[in-house]
Parts: C-alpha cells; structure tokens; sequence
C-alpha cells in the first residue's frame, strides 16, 4: 500500500527489502556495462558518454519528481540513470581529468559527506523512506548519484590500482555487504549509517561483476560483451519488478 504523510503526500521511493538489493545490484551492472557501451565500445568518449547519460538521468528524474506517488518502472529508471552515469562520471575524473581512482574516490566521498551533512542539517535525519517532499527527494537523488559515483571509482581502484581480479573485487565487495547485513540484524548500529554503507557498495560488486561479464577471458572476464550484458542485466531487472510489484500487490490486498 502506499504510504502518506500527515500533509497527505504519498510516498515516492521503493521500500528497502531484500528484493531492492537484488534490483539494485542488477542496476549497477547494468549501469557499468551500459555506461561502457556508449563510452568505449561506441568509442564516443568520456565528455560525450556523460552528456548523454546526463542527458537521460535528468529527463527520467524530472518525470520521478513529477511523479505523485512512486512508480516501480520510473524509479529504477533513475536508478540506472545515477548508476550508468555514475560510471561515466568515475571514468571522466580518471581518464581525462587524470585525478586517479584514489583522488577521484576522495572527491566523491568529500561530495557526498557534504550532500548527507546538508540533508540532515535540513530534516535532522537521513531516512530513506518513506520520502514525499520533493526537496528532500532531491537530496535522495543527488546522494544516489555521489555514491554510485563513488562505488564506480572504488570498484575500479581494486581493479586497476590493486590488482585484483575482477572476480575477487566482487567477493571482496561481496563480502563487505555480508558483514554489514550480519551488523545490521546482530548490534545496534544505526540502520540509516548501515544502509548508506551497504548502497555505496553495492555499486562496486555491481561495477566489478560487471567488468567480469565483459572483460577478455585473457584478463579474467567472460567476454560476453558489453551490449549483450547490457540486455541481460535489464531483463533480468524487468523480472524482479514483476515479482516486486505482485508482491506489493499481495500485501496491499490483505
């Protein structure tokens, strides 16, 4: 059912439950290899591949902010809006700004620390939902993108600056978003502080699967190419939200 507030607005994000993360974690697959297509194997380029990915984020975001009440297909547009943007803007502050992963990650964590600080400096909070005012949906927004951002560059600088395979980037990722699961159900540390955590790395298990799925056999990918994972990765998404919205379905009848 949808959830208002005491003014009568309703709800305009998903609710976070398991199946979010499985939607999320396709998001950000879809939006490495997706953001790849259009910079590298459509050799477009770094500025070209963000003026486009902008370009969609921002459309799909202001149907999302016109939006009355939350509509899963909009929403997760959005989502992969900020993830294949995401990748874009990563790869513009190492490839033609030349920062470096690390420099990067820096910017976007100090970015999104700033986001975070003046959200919570406005509502005295960071709850993720349920959101119903649109100046708060913008902090929502622009916090997603800084992560996803950031996720993108942490993803890589495990890859490209550590050495690690693409494969055990993703287990090691992997297993941060284990252990902050086993903190958030075993102590009592703040579930908002764990749920930013857990979404900002969700973004490089995503990142580096994804460069797993298109990656050369010779460097440890599976070489399906990034086209072919693109579909993939949004079929698959398609399915969870059909299986999301039957069950928001089943709940709103009983």
């Amino acid at each position: 059912m949808e959830q208002h507030n005491r003014s009568g607005l309703m709800n305009k994000v998903a609710k976070i439950t398991l199946i979010f993360w499985f939607l999320k974690v396709v998001a950000t697959t879809l939006g490495e290899t997706l953001g790849d297509f259009f910079s590298m194997t459509l050799n477009l380029g770094y500025s070209v591949g963000i003026a486009i990915t902008a370009g969609f984020f921002l459309i799909i975001l202001l149907a999302q902010l016109s939006a009355k009440r939350f509509y899963p297909v909009i929403y997760w547009l959005v989502i992969i809006g900020t993830t294949t943007l995401g990748t874009e803007i990563s790869d513009f502050l190492d490839r033609t700004w030349h920062l470096g992963y690390a420099w990067g990650s820096l910017l976007l964590v100090t970015c999104l620390v700033l986001t975070l600080y003046l959200w919570h400096k406005k509502y005295n909070n960071l709850e993720v939902y349920p959101i119903t005012e649109k100046t708060k949906e913008l902090y929502y927004w622009t916090a997603i993108l800084f992560s996803n951002s950031l996720g993108t560059a942490f993803g890589d600088f495990l890859s490209d600056n550590i050495g690690l395979s693409y494969l055990t980037g993703a287990m090691v990722t992997g297993g941060i978003i284990v252990v902050v699961v086993l903190l958030h159900y075993f102590t009592r540390i703040n579930h908002v502080v764990l749920f930013w955590i857990a979404f900002i790395f969700t973004r490089p298990f995503g990142a580096t699967f994804g460069d797993f799925l298109t990656k050369p056999i010779e460097k440890g990918g599976l070489a399906f190419g990034r086209l072919t994972s693109s579909l993939i990765s949004f079929g698959v998404m398609a399915v969870l939200m059909v299986i999301s919205m039957r069950q928001n379905k089943r709940i709103g009848m009983k």
